[in-house]
């Protein structure tokens, strides 16, 4: 499939799926392309933060908007800080843009799209083939969690 036809794809399953599941393909996704961010800033681990702090989310249900907005606002500071790198600077935001998924569901979709971006950002000798091997790989994870969600609660 190809890229475009996948982002309204993905798009459609997302509005279709359950939070915790999203808040879940999120966190994979901003991870995948971590580092990325990590590689050009190894000591700042607020993006890794952030998505912990939403991993944690998803186990507990603990929700504390206080520290939703800390950790997804520490994320794109971070993404802030790094104006010599796109894909650092990208993968920092799919981070933070995952952690606010606790929030708002749809935050999921910005984390794919910002953890792709990243992945084509780093891959400047073929961009269109890293974008569309990512947004492939987003679309079988995504419906992969949608399926074991299912099956978790038959």
């Amino acid at each position: 499939m190809a890229v475009s036809t996948l982002d309204g794809t993905i798009m459609e399953l997302a509005l279709r799926t359950d939070h915790r599941t999203l808040a879940l393909w999120a966190a994979d996704c901003a991870e995948r392309a971590l580092p990325y961010f990590e590689r050009v800033r190894p000591e700042d681990d607020r993006p890794r933060q952030a998505i912990a702090a939403l991993r944690t989310w998803v186990a507990t249900g603990v929700f504390r908007m206080a520290d939703v907005r800390g950790a997804a606002l520490a994320a794109h500071a971070a993404a802030r800080d790094v104006v010599e790198n796109d894909a650092a600077r990208s993968a920092a935001r799919a981070a933070g843009q995952a952690m606010a998924t606790a929030h708002v569901r749809t935050h999921s979709i910005a984390a794919a799209i910002y953890a792709a971006t990243a992945v084509r950002d780093a891959n400047p000798e073929d961009t269109v083939a890293a974008l569309e091997q990512e947004r492939n790989w987003q679309y079988q994870h995504l419906l992969g969690l949608i399926e074991r969600a299912r099956v978790g609660r038959g």
